[in-house]
C-alpha cells in the first residue's frame, strides 16, 4: 500500500510503525471474511480493510469525524484479521496509533469520557473492583435485568499451596480475576505445585495494562506495566523461569510489554526480558508431565472457548484442547471456534448491542453438542459466556484442579 504520511508525523515513531505497517497491506481482503463485526453489518468500514483505510487517511493528515471514531470504536480487536493475513499485517498495532491518533482530533462526548474514566478508575484496580462487585451483590434487586446478569455467582477461591519448589514462576493475579473467579488462580497454583511449580504473585503487582490501553489512556497503561516489571524484577534476577497469567488477555499484553516500552530508556530492556519470559498458563502446563495432573476423567463432555486473545493474539492453538483430552475429557465440536464472543475487555459494557449479538451466536455454537461444561481461558470471556449460558462456565484450570468442579 503507497502512503503519504503527514509532515507531523512522519519522523515520530509511531508514524514510522503505521507507515511499515501500512505498506505491508495488499489489499487482499482475506481479513475481511473472518471479521465479526463486518459479518454482523455487513459495512466494509466496519472491516479490517476499510478501518485500514480510515487510519491511513487520518495519518496522512486527512479528515476525521465521529463516523470514523465509530467505526474504530466497533472494532473487537480480536485479530483474526491477523490470522487470516497472508502478509502478516499488524493490525491491532495499527488500531493503537489510529484510535489515539483520532482521538487527539475528535474529542469524544462528556458522557463517553465519563463512561471510560470509570472503567479505568475500577477495572484497573483490585480493591476497587471487589468492593463494587460486592455493592452490586447487595443491591442485585434493584439494578437492571441486564446488569444483574453480569454478577458472576460467589465462589470460594480455596488454600494456596505453601510448599517451595526449586522451579519458579511469577504468576500474575490481574485486576478483575481475584475478586471475580477467585478459584482460578488458586487452582493455576494448586496445579503447578502439583507439577513441582511454586507460583509467586509479588504484592506490588496487579492490572497488566490492557484495560486502560485499550480505553486509549496509553501513559496510563504504561504505569501499569512499569509497575508490574518493577515488582517481578527482583525475582526474575533470583531465577524465576516464566511470567504467566491464567487470563490469556493478561498474557498477550504481557507479551507486548517489550513492544510497548521499547523507546523507554529505563525500561527498554527490562520489557523484552519479561516479555521473553511471558507464557500463557496452558503453555508452561502442556510441557509437564500428564501423569502428576489427576485421574482421567471419563464420560464428561465439555466445550472449549478459546479466547481471541489465546488463539489470535498470542498464536497458542489446539494446546488447551490437547490437555484436556489427555485427561479423558470428551470435547464437542464448536462451529466458528475463530470467531469473538462479543467480550473483547470492556467492549461488551461499550458496544452492547454489537456484543450481544456475537455472545448469542457463541453460546448457540457451544451449547450445540450439548456440553457438561463450557470452558475458556480468559476471566472476560468467561463472565460474558455465563450470562447466557445454559450450562456452567469455568475456567480449564478448574477441570485440572482437585476436587474437579
Amino acid at each position: 500500500m503507497q502512503t503519504f504520511i503527514s509532515e507531523q508525523l512522519k519522523d515520530t515513531p509511531e508514524g514510522r510503525e503505521a507507515d511499515a505497517i501500512l505498506r505491508s497491506c495488499v489489499h487482499c481482503g482475506f481479513c475481511t471474511a473472518v471479521c465479526p463485526t463486518y459479518q454482523q453489518l455487513g459495512d466494509e468500514l466496519d472491516g479490517p480493510r476499510g478501518r485500514i483505510y480510515l487510519i491511513k487517511q487520518a495519518l496522512e493528515g486527512g479528515p476525521v469525524s465521529g463516523r470514523t471514531q465509530l467505526h474504530l470504536d466497533r472494532c473487537l480487536t480480536c485479530r483474526a484479521c491477523e490470522t487470516a493475513c497472508p502478509s502478516g499485517v499488524q493490525y491491532a498495532r495499527l488500531a493503537d496509533i489510529g484510535r489515539e491518533l483520532v482521538d487527539k482530533q475528535v474529542p469524544r462526548p462528556l458522557s463517553q469520557r465519563l463512561v471510560r474514566r470509570v472503567l479505568r478508575a475500577v477495572l484497573a484496580h483490585p480493591r476497587r473492583f471487589g468492593a463494587a462487585l460486592r455493592l452490586g451483590r447487595a443491591v442485585q434487586f434493584a439494578l437492571p435485568a441486564g446488569l444483574r446478569r453480569k454478577l458472576p455467582p460467589v465462589r470460594t477461591a480455596g488454600e494456596r499451596p505453601q510448599r517451595q519448589h526449586g522451579r519458579k514462576v511469577l504468576l500474575l493475579d490481574g485486576c478483575v480475576q481475584p475478586a471475580a473467579t477467585p478459584r482460578t488462580n488458586t487452582a493455576a497454583a494448586r496445579v503447578l505445585d502439583r507439577l513441582g511449580i511454586t507460583t509467586l504473585s509479588p504484592a506490588k503487582t496487579g492490572c497488566c495494562g490492557a484495560v486502560s490501553h485499550h480505553l486509549g489512556a496509553h501513559k496510563e497503561g504504561l504505569t501499569f506495566m512499569r509497575r508490574n516489571i518493577d515488582g517481578w524484577w527482583p525475582h526474575i534476577e533470583a531465577g524465576a523461569e516464566a511470567v504467566i497469567s491464567a487470563a490469556s488477555a493478561c498474557s498477550l499484553m504481557i507479551k507486548d510489554y517489550g513492544t510497548l516500552l521499547k523507546h523507554d530508556p529505563a525500561y527498554a530492556a527490562k520489557a523484552a526480558k519479561v516479555s521473553a519470559l511471558a507464557r500463557d498458563l496452558s503453555e508452561v502446563i502442556a510441557g509437564e508431565d500428564a501423569a502428576a495432573l489427576g485421574p482421567v476423567h471419563r464420560n464428561t463432555r465439555v466445550a472449549f472457548h478459546s479466547p481471541c486473545t489465546l488463539q489470535h493474539g498470542q498464536r497458542v492453538t489446539n494446546i488447551v484442547e490437547a490437555l484436556l483430552q489427555r485427561l479423558g475429557y470428551e470435547l464437542s465440536s464448536v462451529r466458528d471456534g475463530h470467531l469473538c464472543c462479543g467480550s473483547a475487555g470492556t467492549y461488551s459494557l461499550l458496544q452492547p448491542e454489537l456484543s450481544r449479538q456475537l455472545l448469542t451466536n457463541k453460546v448457540n455454537a457451544l451449547q450445540a453438542g450439548a456440553p457438561q461444561f463450557i470452558v475458556t481461558a480468559n476471566v472476560g470471556c468467561q463472565l460474558h459466556l455465563q450470562t447466557a449460558a445454559q450450562v456452567p462456565v469455568r475456567h480449564w484450570i478448574e477441570l485440572l484442579d482437585t476436587p474437579s468442579p
